[in-house]
């Protein structure tokens, strides 16, 4: 539940602040008849809420370190050669808690510094919101090149922002998830370079040995399978992208 409602938090952080009233979500809006009787009509925010909660799976690839995490595992599976293990659904899982243990001091902030006090009756909603947007920022600005950000400010018609904070969602989230793609494919072709070299081994051996119809992938795979194994591959490879977000 926790994580749900930073989740939460962070998609209606990403919606435009005007959008929200001042005095909060109000879940019925009570109207008198003239006659004496009440209507009762859902407000227009509880509505928009409840929209927002859809956008929860897009927020979370789009705007945390699961895009970089799930390509780069994606991509490591098809460098051992392997078509099924592990299933698709281990490796979302996979990502899905790496994401969380990455992302754990950006969702500590957000619900010390923005859900606390705001379920607390500390703060107004548009004040947790633009806190809770503060920590997001700095993190997917982090993550994000010059040139990705540049690229968008330029696409969008706004350039020459004074500092970071200035930069809208609108240009900061493409920009990031561009950076993201960038990295994670930096990082999948590096991981496929000692597998490429052994099957450049095996398919030469083969073929030297006269045994061109046996198919190179059915001997390499045990090799690349040990080789994975003896280096501790899972270790380097979880602790590279747990690292690779550091700044």
């Amino acid at each position: 539940m926790r994580s749900v409602r930073l989740l939460l938090f962070i998609a209606l952080a990403l919606l435009p602040l005007g959008a929200w009233a001042q005095g909060g979500l109000q879940a019925l809006t009570v109207t008198t008849n003239p006659g004496g009787g009440q209507t009762y009509s859902l407000s227009i925010q509880v509505l928009i809420l409840m929209t927002a909660l859809t956008f929860l799976p897009a927020i979370l690839m789009m705007v945390t370190a699961f895009t970089r995490i799930i390509i780069v595992l994606s991509i490591l599976r098809q460098a051992l050669g392997l078509t099924q293990a592990p299933s698709g659904q281990i490796l979302v899982g996979l990502a899905l808690f790496l994401t969380f243990f990455v992302m754990a001091p950006v969702f500590n902030r957000i619900n010390t510094e923005a859900v606390q006090p705001y379920m607390n009756n500390k703060i107004s909603l548009q004040d947790g919101l633009q806190r809770a947007s503060v920590p997001l920022r700095k993190f997917m600005m982090a993550q994000t090149r010059d040139s990705d950000v540049k690229l968008f400010a330029h696409l969008a018609g706004k350039t020459g922002y004074a500092s970071p904070d200035d930069v809208p969602f609108s240009v900061v989230v493409p920009a990031f998830v561009t950076s993201e793609l960038k990295t994670a494919f930096q990082i999948g072709f590096l991981l496929f370079i000692p597998f490429m070299i052994i099957d450049l081994v095996v398919a030469s051996v083969l073929m030297a040995m006269g045994m061109m119809m046996l198919s190179p992938m059915i001997i390499s795979l045990p090799f690349k399978i040990m080789l994975f194994v003896l280096v501790d591959g899972w270790a380097l490879i979880i602790g590279t992208l747990a690292r690779s977000f550091t700044t």
